[in-house]
């Protein structure tokens, strides 16, 4: 099984195909392949079709040791950057039920969805991020991120997958304390607690959708300085990665190459009052996709 990276090389932002624990670069690879990673989901059904005859031919020849080590590479996020990022808020029941509501019922809940700015957002794996200036509450949430490959709009739950291209880790950092507005109407202020500069990282690097054959059944872990916060699986979710894509193309058009962050399991800061401080590290886990890593500084 093949992945889709984007390192720096020379200097510059270079799309790769990572094969056996090595990276391939597309100029050298297959020079009618995109330029970029995003160029690629103009035409993902053919594109993907390449890269699965250039993966084939890499372990064929058995030449992964003339790629590029991805343990050594600088990786920057596989998306250099997505058209939209939906982040799907309060749908996973163990989280729930850490934050007061324990018991919740489907049937009473109404999936919604905030946004993050791709350009300002988007983080790769190493990047040191920035803490929001004032911000005493800075939390962590890993993500499954679900990546369209075809146009969705008005589609049903039971044809939604096969518009997801791939998946790759997101983690939403969220000020907590910038998200509360208690003396005002509308009580929550989704853009200043979630909005923030480098507040989505993304990577290690992107799966294609059959190496999750089933998003419902995936184990997260996120780890902050070692010490295990995050443990759940994608089971919990409330509403499952078609329903959310369903929904969110009834609301609007997914374009290829935009970005439906999922969810987060319990074990976030803010229930026990626990919060990030400069020299943290993250280290977020899925299976089936890697280990992503940032730190927090000043």
């Amino acid at each position: 099984m093949w992945a889709l990276a984007t390192a720096r090389i020379g200097g510059k932002a270079t799309p790769c195909l990572r094969v056996n624990q090595k990276l391939f670069p597309f100029p050298a690879l297959a020079p009618d392949l995109p330029a970029t990673a995003m160029a690629l989901f103009d035409d993902w059904a053919r594109n993907k079709s390449r890269l699965d005859d250039a993966a084939k031919k890499i372990n064929a020849a058995q030449s992964a040791n003339i790629g590029i080590d991805a343990a050594g590479a600088d990786l920057l996020a596989p998306l250099l950057y997505p058209g939209k990022i939906l982040c799907a808020g309060a749908n996973y029941y163990d989280h729930m039920a850490e934050m007061g509501f324990p018991g919740v019922k489907k049937e009473t809940q109404r999936l919604f969805f905030f946004f993050k700015p791709p350009r300002n957002a988007v983080v790769g794996p190493g990047a040191e991020i920035a803490m929001p200036r004032g911000t005493q509450k800075y939390d962590w949430e890993i993500e499954l991120a679900a990546v369209i490959g075809k146009t969705a709009r008005y589609v049903t739950a039971d044809k939604a997958l096969d518009h997801i291209a791939g998946y790759t880790i997101g983690i939403d950092m969220s000020a907590r304390d910038f998200n509360q507005a208690p003396d005002q109407f509308y009580k929550l202020d989704w853009v200043a607690g979630k909005a923030t500069d480098m507040g989505c990282p993304l990577g290690p690097w992107i799966v294609p959708a059959a190496a999750l054959p089933d998003p419902q059944n995936v184990k997260l872990r996120l780890a902050v300085n070692g010490e295990m916060k995050q443990d759940s699986n994608t089971s919990q979710m409330i509403f499952s990665v078609a329903e959310q894509i369903a929904l969110a193309s009834n609301i609007m058009t997914l374009d290829p190459g935009d970005v439906i962050l999922t969810g987060t399991p319990a074990g976030v800061g803010v229930p026990k009052g626990t919060f990030l401080k400069p020299g943290d590290k993250i280290d977020a886990e899925v299976d089936g996709i890697g280990r992503l890593s940032v730190t927090i500084r000043n």
